[in-house]
């Protein structure tokens, strides 16, 4: 799966999973700050990541995801090795 299918399915994700704006996602939104996504949201994005994309995100790699960008990359690297 290449990064532009990774970034689309998480825009999903996040309209789906957390009810958020398909227009205020950008890869360089942060979560907290500009899609007013609490410490909560992101967990349960996270574990939607990990069901959709079938990857395992320790927390340690969690903590820092701040952007959807981020967290693009992250899947897209656990992916793609």
């Amino acid at each position: 799966m290449d990064r532009s299918e990774i970034e689309a399915k998480l825009v999903d994700l996040l309209v789906d999973e957390l009810g958020l704006e398909r227009d205020d996602i950008t890869m360089e939104a942060k979560f907290e700050e500009d899609l007013d996504v609490d410490s909560l949201g992101v967990v349960e994005l996270l574990m939607a990541l990990e069901d959709n994309f079938d990857v395992k995100i320790p927390d340690e790699e969690a903590e820092k995801i701040t952007t959807v960008g981020e967290a693009a990359e992250l899947v897209s690297q656990k992916l793609n090795g």
